[in-house]
């Protein structure tokens, strides 16, 4: 990416007090979504930061974040929440570079941290047993420019993930366990798998799948998001809090 936008670069208009409106640069006219038309054809080949009047307001046209993303990600299945994403990459040992995989690609709020994650030299292979997940999943992460780094695969991974030297394995799956030896067969030595499951039933079951296939590291943990409401002499926390989402659990091919 060079800093000069270029025809079909993403990007988010934003000012304050209002979300972002995530888009794709072109050369032509666009309709963004049912709130009009926009034509951004003048800033190809600007520095990003320009100001842009749409709709009797001002913008700045920037590049998107990871954030712009996920706050304005199109929903369809419930997404694994940023607290919980975040850490389920550092579980899986996720980095610049790495070829990983997902299976349950939902609306592709995990997906994208994934491939962010993993950089223009990684690779992300995302599958999930739904065409219209996959489908939803692939929108979002067009939006953000990052689906050049992800391969979406309509595939039952408890048939096996048809890959190996995994660096990485990520579930997000009602049973996990009934895919952790595909997984393991697909991760390649010192690989990790890290799993998301929203009940204790699910954890119980899907740890102890885990230890039966001899991995190592065995780990589960739940993480609680408080915000702070800051005050001049009035800082507190904040009575509502991001509470129980899923559990997380992770281990490591070692033998």
């Amino acid at each position: 990416m060079t800093d000069l936008w270029q025809d079909g670069d993403a990007a988010a208009l934003a000012r304050p007090g209002d979300p972002p409106v995530l888009l794709r640069l072109r050369r032509t006219p666009q309709a963004i979504g049912e709130r009009g038309v926009l034509d951004l054809s003048a800033q190809i080949g600007r520095t990003p930061g320009g100001e842009v009047e749409w709709l009797g307001r001002r913008y700045r046209l920037l590049r998107p974040s990871l954030s712009d993303l996920l706050d304005t990600l199109e929903r369809g299945p419930q997404i694994v929440t940023p607290k919980d994403a975040f850490h389920l990459a550092y579980l899986a040992g996720v980095a610049p570079g790495a070829f990983v995989a997902e299976a349950g690609a939902g609306s592709g709020a995990l997906t994208a941290v994934l491939a962010t994650l993993v950089g223009r030299d990684g690779q992300v292979r995302s599958y999930d047993r739904r065409a219209e997940h996959l489908e939803a999943a692939r929108r979002n992460l067009e939006r953000a420019g990052l689906a050049d780094r992800v391969t979406f695969l309509l595939r039952d991974v408890a048939d096996g993930f048809e890959v190996e030297e995994l660096a990485s394995v990520v579930l997000d799956l009602p049973e996990p366990w009934s895919v952790v030896r595909a997984a393991v067969a697909a991760l390649r030595a010192g690989g990790y798998l890290a799993t998301y499951t929203p009940t204790y039933n699910q954890l119980e079951r899907t740890v102890r799948e885990l230890r039966s296939q001899g991995l190592a590291e065995v780990r589960a943990l739940e993480l609680i998001e408080r915000p702070i409401h800051v005050g001049d002499g009035g800082t507190r926390p904040a009575f509502e809090m991001l509470g129980h989402t899923g559990f997380l659990a992770a281990a490591r091919k070692v033998g």
